[in-house]
């Protein structure tokens, strides 16, 4: 503790303020002077999570390319995604979720919020105590890493604010009533998938480490033009699929191959999610 490695620290932090600021930006929805503005702090909220993702993706890669990774740094790290990927999440949901005018309702979704938090805190606290065991040469998390269960509900909230605007093939009522609905039942979902044991595995690894062909680079290129053309759609389809996909590919190669199913690694790392 005598000497901290500044830049990682700092963006480790700023991971945390984004996901303060998504959730002093979600308490805004709903309030009758931002009654006008309701799509606004959706979109800015979900964005506020989005970027905290970037925080924490170049927080790890940065004190692995300066080699000053250190206990201090991951524990800092579990920290903020409490913040970012648990309790900024599970306030969203709040706000995304229906029930304003019927109290059973609303408890029901606040519950679904709470334990969606409480599985997020669980699935970090389970990563510090692998983290002694795992080489960090694992190419699979062991269950949805939470950055990836926080970027599925704040795609919802992007997607909400901008239906209107770029999508007006979209009935907006139904769309937002269809996202009222989900919203829930997907925190519900994602949340017990932090917990479970099934095999991710590691995008970024995958994609940007080591030499690859000539076509993979165009594979990349391809899809993050098609993500800036249709931002919230794209974002939607990206994390869902990564969260409730893979699970089902792992269920389906279970039933079909059972020794075709990766095994899970002993530890996971989420920082570099």
């Amino acid at each position: 503790m005598k000497r901290i490695a500044v830049i990682p620290t700092l963006l480790t932090l700023g991971n945390a303020v984004c996901g303060f600021a998504a959730i002093a930006v979600a308490s805004k929805i709903g309030q009758p002077e931002t009654i006008d503005h309701t799509d606004y702090y959706f979109a800015l909220s979900g964005w506020l999570i989005i970027g905290a993702m970037v925080f924490d993706a170049l927080d790890g890669y940065v004190a692995r390319l300066s080699k000053t990774a250190s206990s201090f740094g991951m524990q800092l790290d579990s920290l903020c995604d409490a913040i970012s990927f648990g309790a900024a999440p599970a306030f969203l949901v709040l706000r995304m979720g229906p029930g304003w005018g019927v109290p059973r309702l609303h408890q029901a979704v606040a519950i679904v919020a709470t334990l969606y938090m409480v599985c997020a805190i669980l699935r970090l606290a389970r990563f510090n105590v692998e983290s002694a065991i795992d080489s960090g040469t694992s190419k699979r998390f062991r269950g949805l890493p939470s950055p990836g269960a926080a970027g599925c509900l704040a795609s919802l909230a992007i997607f909400r604010s901008q239906v209107s605007s770029r999508w007006p093939a979209f009935d907006p009522e139904l769309v937002r009533t269809i996202l009222a609905v989900w919203a829930p039942l997907g925190a519900l979902t994602v949340a017990l998938l932090m917990v479970s044991r099934v095999p991710y595995p590691h995008i970024t690894k995958q994609i940007l480490r080591g030499r690859r062909p000539f076509r993979h680079l165009v594979q990349v290129v391809v899809v993050f033009f098609i993500i800036f053309l249709i931002q919230d759609l794209a974002l939607v389809l990206l994390f869902w699929v990564y969260g409730i996909g893979i699970p089902l590919r792992y269920l389906w190669l279970r039933s079909m191959r059972p020794e075709a199913v990766p095994r899970p690694a002993t530890g996971m790392d989420d920082r570099s999610q």
